[in-house]
């Protein structure tokens, strides 16, 4: 962030206690135009709507994962995404969220303008609520990778208030208008594991899907790790039908051998006593060959999406593209 001029007033605690994690982000962009010039990238529009939604299925958005998971993610099942670290787990997951808040659509502000909370989609399917947990990061930071996916810039662009030029600026602020009016609550996981999640997600109106990101940060120490995260899969399956909402979270692969000839994941690389295999309706797995095979001609971006179980569907995989600068997946067919 740049210096406060000379004579500039300093803002109070009390000031910027009382902004959201959106506006002190957007204030550090505001703050760094107005000493500087600003650089993004123009927005590029994108993707189809998918077809209607079943009334118990929330649309991911990613038209191929849609049509493999028959809709998308249905009412009362738990979607464990998993992935090698670095792989992007976070990231699929926030955006996941991000979609399926704007009623499963890419970020198109033409189509998306009018999104809000308990607002319809153009399909005639409820948006809801949906409500991201992080364990890993702050809101604020959260709030900094959502308009770098949403707007086509780099976090850390966002992160030290510079950016390019007005055209490149105008996205991300066209991706800060669709996030105030997205039916998205992004929040810090709450202390206390499974049940104090539990608590708060009961207390959530018209709650759509929520996402926990990561899984392990369930864990409150006071048994094994493995045992406290299949503890916490089998909480999880049971408060998705109690509530009759999606729950997705994403989750390490502590038994991913590297030495293997295909690092492409398999559900025994979950871990976790086999709960999440057990319990999971749906498996999701990342796999970027890039990650392995650096330089190799193709691989740049290339993504395969396993579904390594699909309780109701078949299994398979889709292809997505990942921008790394950008934090940002794409279905291959949205392009």
């Amino acid at each position: 962030m740049p210096p406060i001029p000379a004579g500039a007033a300093r803002p109070s605690l009390v000031a910027r206690a009382a902004q959201t994690p959106l506006e002190r982000v957007m204030a550090r962009l505001d703050a760094a135009a107005a000493a500087a010039a600003a650089v993004a990238r123009p927005l590029r529009l994108d993707g189809a709507a998918p077809p209607a939604e079943p009334n118990d299925t929330v649309a991911t958005g990613f038209p191929s994962l849609d049509r493999l998971l028959g809709g998308g993610l249905r009412a009362g099942d738990l979607v464990v995404i998993g992935g090698d670290v670095g792989s992007g787990k976070s990231a699929l997951a926030l955006a996941l969220a991000l979609r399926a808040a704007s009623g499963g659509r890419a970020d198109d502000p033409g189509e998306r303008a009018g999104a809000g909370g308990g607002d319809r989609a153009g399909d005639g399917s409820r948006a809801g609520n949906v409500a991201f947990f992080s364990g890993e990061m702050t809101v604020e930071r959260v709030v900094e990778r959502a308009l770098a996916i949403e707007g086509r810039a780099r976090v850390d662009d966002l992160r030290r208030g510079v950016l390019a030029d007005e055209a490149a600026r105008g996205a991300v602020g066209a991706g800060a208008l669709r996030l105030r009016d997205a039916s998205l609550d992004i929040e810090s996981l709450p202390h206390g594991g499974a049940d104090a999640l539990a608590d708060t997600l009961r207390r959530t109106l018209d709650l759509r899907l929520a996402v926990v990101d990561p899984i392990e940060a369930l864990a409150t120490g006071g048994r094994g790790r493995d045992e406290e995260i299949a503890t916490a899969t089998g909480r999880l399956k049971a408060l998705a039908l109690e509530l009759a909402t999606p729950i997705v979270v994403t989750a390490q692969l502590p038994r991913l051998e590297r030495g293997r000839a295909d690092l492409r994941p398999r559900l025994d690389d979950f871990g976790a006593l086999g709960a999440i295999a057990q319990h999971a309706d749906v498996v999701l797995a990342l796999f970027r060959e890039e990650m392995y095979a650096a330089g190799a001609p193709g691989v740049e971006g290339a993504t395969e999406l396993l579904a390594l179980k699909n309780r109701n569907g078949t299994t398979g995989y889709v292809d997505l593209y990942f921008y790394k600068q950008w934090m940002r997946f794409e279905d291959m067919i949205e392009g």
